[in-house]
C-alpha cells in the first residue's frame, strides 16, 4: 500500500449529465486538474446532450428531414461511432427517442401504446437513416421526426477523454465515476499489486450496495441495468429498457450486466451488446479491450465470464 499517496487523496463533487460525478485523485500537485476535469465533462455535455434546446446534437435532430448539419470533429467522431453499432442491430440503438418518448417509463405520462404507434415510431429508429459525410463533418437524419440521442455512450466517450487528460498530466491513480459508470486510472494506492478492488452493484438494493467484487488492474467497469424505472399496468411490469427490434421492452430474465473494458465507451456498447443478449456470447472475452463480464438475474444468480 502506498500510504503517501493515500494520504493525498482529493475529491469533488459536481451535477452534470443527468448525474453525480464524482472524481478522485491522488497527488497533491494534481488537486487543480479536479476542477479542469469538471469543466470539461461540462464542455462535452454542452455539445452532446439532448436535455436541452441547444447543443449540436439538437441541431442535428432540429434539421432531421430537411438539412444536414455540421458539428464539431469530437460529435461526428462520437455519432458516426453510435451509427456503426446501432447498424449491427444487436439492442443498443441511438436512434432510439422516439420510441422512449412513446412509452414515457419512468416519466409523467408514461403508457402502454398500441402496435399500430409502435409499428409508426419503428419507422423513426432505422439508423440506416443517417448519412454521415466525413469531409464536411456533417449528419441529416432523413425523415422528419427522427432524433439522435447519445445518452447511451455518451458518458463513456467523456470518461475516456478524462483519463486523457490525467495520463497525459502524469497522474498516478485516480477513479472517475459518472452516475456508476466507473474508470479507474493508473495503480491502486491501497494495494501492493496496484491493483483496484471494484463492487458489481446489488440490482435489489439501493445505489453503491454490491453483490459481488472483482479485482482488476485498471480498467473501466460499466452496468446496464432494467432495475430503476419501470411501469406496471394492469398488474404488469415493463421496464424502461426498450428493444429497438420489437419497439417493447426487452424480454428478460437478467436484472444487470457489468462488463470490464478498457475503454469505457466500448464498456457502454457492450454491457447492451451482452444484456440484449441475455447470456454469454462464445468468445466475447477474446476480443480485444474485454476483460470480462458478470451477469445477475432476478433471482440474483450470477454468471462470471473471465473471472
Amino acid at each position: 500500500m502506498n500510504n503517501e499517496l493515500m494520504a493525498q487523496r482529493h475529491v469533488m463533487t459536481h451535477h452534470a449529465l443527468g448525474t453525480r460525478i464524482n472524481l478522485t485523485i491522488f497527488g497533491n500537485e494534481y488537486f487543480s486538474l479536479l476542477k479542469k476535469s469538471m469543466d470539461l465533462i461540462d464542455h462535452y455535455e454542452d455539445q452532446l446532450t439532448v436535455n436541452r434546446d441547444q447543443s449540436e446534437v439538437m441541431s442535428v435532430n432540429h434539421g432531421a428531414g430537411k438539412m444536414p448539419k455540421m458539428v464539431s470533429q469530437t460529435t461526428f467522431d462520437l455519432i458516426e461511432l453510435a451509427v456503426k453499432y446501432s447498424r449491427e442491430n444487436f439492442g443498443f440503438n441511438a436512434l432510439i427517442g422516439p420510441l422512449v418518448k412513446l412509452w414515457k417509463i419512468g416519466f409523467e405520462g408514461a403508457r402502454v401504446p398500441s402496435d399500430a404507434e409502435i409499428k409508426e415510431r419503428l419507422k423513426l429508429i432505422d439508423p440506416y437513416k443517417v448519412l454521415l459525410n466525413r469531409d464536411t463533418r456533417t449528419v441529416l437524419l432523413e425523415e422528419p421526426g427522427m432524433e439522435l440521442d447519445l445518452g447511451g455512450i455518451a458518458k463513456g466517450y467523456i470518461a475516456d477523454r478524462i483519463r486523457d487528460f490525467w495520463q497525459e498530466a502524469g497522474v498516478p491513480a485516480g477513479i472517475i465515476d459518472l452516475g456508476g459508470n466507473l474508470l479507474f486510472v493508473g495503480n491502486s494506492p491501497r494495494r501492493d499489486d496496484g491493483q483496484w478492488i471494484i463492487g458489481v452493484q446489488d440490482p435489489q438494493l439501493h445505489r453503491g450496495e454490491n453483490l459481488a467484487t472483482v479485482r482488476e488492474p485498471a480498467c473501466s467497469a460499466v452496468t446496464s441495468g432494467i432495475y430503476e424505472r419501470f411501469l406496471i399496468k394492469n398488474g404488469r411490469r415493463y421496464h424502461h429498457l426498450l428493444d429497438p427490434r420489437t419497439g417493447y421492452p426487452l424480454e428478460t430474465d437478467l436484472s444487470s450486466v457489468t462488463v470490464f473494458t478498457d475503454q469505457s465507451v466500448m464498456g457502454e456498447i457492450e454491457a447492451k451488446r451482452l444484456f440484449f443478449n441475455g447470456e454469454p456470447i462464445q468468445g466475447w472475452k477474446s476480443r480485444p479491450g474485454n476483460r470480462g463480464a458478470i451477469f445477475i438475474h432476478n433471482d440474483e444468480s450470477m454468471v462470471n465470464v473471465g473471472f
